[in-house]
């Protein structure tokens, strides 16, 4: 798929299931814990440093955001999980907000980040359950791979894809925003998984 990503823009942040775009575009979600790199990674994808605002507080937003590109598909940022700090009525609208996305039928598939250096949580791994159950169709973008040094990425990476609950045969692949290892990787199997929902 021959892409501009130039002609990559945030289209609606959505707190409610009645603003979902309902224009039958392909969308692969980003998801993952607050802070695991959701908005740089994006940043990083299409090119751009500020299209996605890169949070100074963990866990505030409480939106998902539909960023179209080049009018194919959607890049759906998903608020973050896990965050200890948020008040628990924020908690229990994320879960509604974000239990109301994976339900509404527009989701294509998941591109589920993990913390290289810090592994999956107990809320990385409840999700890939989630997605295992529902059959819902993801790969692992397995971020901050420039905190590791060679071997203990390969160590982690290696113990990341022997998790039970990691789905036989998921591309996993490492991921830095800093330097920018994994980019294309990441953008290829993001256009692999549209293409075969196709």
């Amino acid at each position: 798929m021959a892409l501009n990503l130039n002609n990559t823009e945030l289209v609606m942040t959505a707190g409610l299931q009645s603003q979902f775009p309902t224009d039958g575009l392909l969308q692969i979600a980003l998801s993952g814990r607050s802070n695991v790199g959701k908005s740089s990674l994006l940043n990083k994808l299409v090119g751009r440093k500020s299209l996605a605002r890169v949070s100074g507080s963990p866990g505030k937003t409480i939106t998902i955001n539909f960023y179209r590109v080049d009018k194919k598909f959607y890049i759906v940022d998903l608020p973050g999980y896990g965050f200890a700090k948020r008040a628990p009525a924020d908690k229990a609208k994320w879960s509604k907000l974000t239990d109301s996305y994976f339900t509404s039928g527009t989701m294509t598939a998941v591109a589920q980040l993990i913390d290289l250096k810090v592994g999956p949580t107990a809320d990385d791994e409840m999700m890939l359950d989630f997605m295992n159950q529902s059959d819902i169709p993801y790969i692992i973008i397995a971020t901050k791979a420039d905190k590791l040094n060679v071997t203990n990425r390969k160590a982690a990476l290696e113990e990341l894809r022997a998790n039970p609950l990691v789905r036989e045969g998921c591309e996993i692949i490492p991921f830095s925003a800093l330097d920018g290892t994994g980019k294309d990787e990441a953008m290829r199997a993001i256009l692999a998984l549209l293409e075969a929902a196709k």
